[in-house]
């Protein structure tokens, strides 16, 4: 590689001897960071940064009453219109789990899109177009001349090149027009251009400067690292790649992004061996391995007939499992197609969707139940009483004679068939509107006969005295229990639900992710399971019948008989939420 005009006959050893220092790595990560936020999100995705995003979540159902009457007498057609494709929404909405992949769009009445994160912008007038041809020294004066308010010329030119996706040889006169000017390239410059060269594939380019790295440092800091790693894994020097892997670990645990581009380099050139030893170790470190390295294993191994290389893979779709991963599309249609292709096994994939039954309508098999094990619901309860009720401070969440009151309360009561958040139910609409809400969904279970408990804090008591008669009837078949107005009610809401059996059940449209995230990673996914398996909620009807989305009766993960292997799988028209599961199934038959 050489930084030089097209024109002049400069070449690599002589800018490497004008060169004669370059800042340390440790100085460069902030400039690094700066310059991957000036990327547009397309341009940084695929380059081994991390960047996060928020996802917005669908508001809770608010201001809307469950009964609320539909209008009648439309003065035109369009109303008419309007309220067939509300009736018609409502139906959907009643046979469709609150955890199913699409349900929160279907049931906000206020959407929102999610919003990806704003990446730092300059001002407008830093908002630079970089000159379109490669420039000598007197036309950058010009420009340094013109924009002399930017302290930082060159980082900020070469900014705006990459998120411009400028030719690689305008970049050159930039690198050049440094060198003639200070005799250095200092390191966050540098590494600014080896972005611009992996974002455009430049793979001489690439390998220039992984020469010129090698020989003045010992050491990268993680972005060169990456940036190295992400561009020699796509070509013939792909096992240096791997090399550099190592180095990493030395500065920090490799990310996602370095192991899956070192497996890829190696499944791209036929050695699976090397690429398994790659996924072992990041497997050993608790890294998941994204979507399209599982996609290319399986891709690349489409028609072994190799024993240890197939159970390999099979163990990939157990890995799903326990991880709670569900493939793309196109990784399902990899999975499908290697299946197929195994040789003697004549195996058929067909897919489908299972909604609300117990077996797959393809081959008719029992799916697994989403009830929880004797064991793994009082691992749950255990867990619960420590990290969600009590946590790290008791008092953030209630207080110990609180908390002492209220275990006494569920001893002289236990166990209740339908435990219901009383504040949540009837903090959806106005006092009066809540309180009708709350008295019709305590009256939709008291009329079958359910023990009820009604969880609330100190000023919802008003709700007691409310329809009083009612209320008298329903007693022997409904209790209350009130925290202070500064607790929180949702982990007394967990509690009394498990600790009255496995059959016991919830009503409340909060989502608990909050009390989730309180709980060991390990028993997250318990926790989510055995959440999908008892929490009703109720949604807004335009009808005087109040509706629950039902519980499915299967759990919502990769499971197989032997002769069979169920694969839930994201609808790529779907947009799913972390805390919902796919609504398709993959379904392999072997006959």
């Amino acid at each position: 590689m050489a930084f030089f005009l097209q024109a002049s006959n400069w070449g690599l050893q002589t800018f490497l001897g004008r060169c004669f220092l370059f800042q340390p790595a440790s100085t460069c990560q902030k400039s690094l960071a700066l310059m991957v936020h000036l990327l547009s999100r397309d341009q940084v995705k695929g380059l081994p940064f991390t960047t996060s995003s928020q996802s917005a979540v669908p508001q809770d159902l608010k201001g809307v009453h469950m009964l609320h009457k539909s209008r009648s007498g439309s003065r035109d057609g369009k109303k008419e219109k309007r309220k067939e494709r509300s009736r018609e929404e409502d139906k959907e909405k009643s046979l469709m789990s609150p955890f199913s992949a699409g349900a929160a769009k279907q049931r906000s009445v206020s959407q929102q899109t999610p919003t990806s994160m704003r990446l730092p912008r300059l001002s407008k007038k830093d908002d630079i177009q970089p000159p379109e041809k490669p420039l000598n020294a007197e036309e950058w004066q010009e420009w340094r001349t013109r924009l002399e308010h930017l302290t930082d010329f060159e980082n900020v030119m070469l900014h705006q090149m990459i998120k411009y996706e400028s030719s690689i040889d305008v970049a050159k006169s930039l690198m050049a027009d440094v060198v003639l000017r200070n005799g250095e390239v200092k390191y966050n410059l540098l590494l600014g251009y080896l972005i611009l060269c992996v974002q455009q594939k430049q793979v001489a380019e690439i390998f220039d400067i992984y020469d010129i790295m090698k020989l003045r440092f010992k050491t990268l800091d993680p972005g060169g690292y990456s940036l190295l790693i992400r561009g020699l894994s796509d070509t013939e020097r792909w096992r240096e790649a791997i090399l550099l892997l190592k180095e990493i670990r030395k500065v920090t645990p490799p990310s996602k992004g370095n192991y899956g581009y070192c497996i890829k380099g190696a499944l791209n050139n036929q050695d699976v061996q090397l690429a398994l030893e790659v996924y072992h170790e990041m497997v050993a470190e608790n890294v998941m391995p994204p979507l399209d390295v599982l996609q290319a294993f399986f891709d690349t191994c489409k028609g072994t007939q190799d024993d240890k290389l197939k159970k390999e893979l099979l163990d990939m779709l157990l890995c799903f499992r326990e991880n709670q991963v569900y493939p793309n599309e196109a990784l399902m249609q990899s999975i499908k197609l290697w299946f197929e292709s195994v040789p003697g096994e004549k195996w058929t994939g067909r897919l489908t969707s299972i909604e609300n039954g117990w077996g797959c309508p393809v081959c008719n098999q029992v799916l697994e139940t989403i009830e929880l094990s004797k064991k793994e619901y009082n691992i749950l309860k255990k867990k619960i009483m420590k990290n969600v009720m009590q946590g790290s401070d008791i008092f953030k969440k209630t207080t110990p004679q609180e908390l002492k009151r209220f275990q006494d309360f569920m001893e002289n009561h236990l166990p209740y068939d339908i435990v219901i958040d009383g504040l949540n139910i009837a903090g959806s609409v106005s006092r009066i509107g809540g309180y009708n809400v709350l008295f019709d969904v305590v009256s939709y279970f008291a009329q079958q006969n359910l023990r009820l408990l009604v969880l609330g804090r100190k000023h919802l008591k008003d709700f007691q005295s409310w329809k009083w008669n009612a209320m008298t009837a329903m007693q022997g078949k409904v209790d209350f229990f009130f925290t202070e107005n500064i607790s929180q009610d949702d982990p007394f809401l967990v509690y009394a639900t498990l600790h009255s059996g496995n059959h016991s059940k919830f009503v409340t449209r909060d989502l608990l992710r909050d009390h989730k995230a309180c709980l060991p990673e390990s028993i997250q996914q318990l926790f989510f399971k055995w959440q999908r398996g008892h929490q009703l909620m109720p949604f807004s009807s335009r009808t005087k019948k109040i509706s629950f989305a039902p519980i499915l009766s299967y759990d919502t993960v990769v499971q197989t008989t032997g002769d069979t292997w169920h694969i839930p799988y994201d609808d790529h028209l779907v947009e799913r939420y972390s805390y919902e599961v796919p609504r398709k199934w993959l379904c392999l038959q072997r006959k």
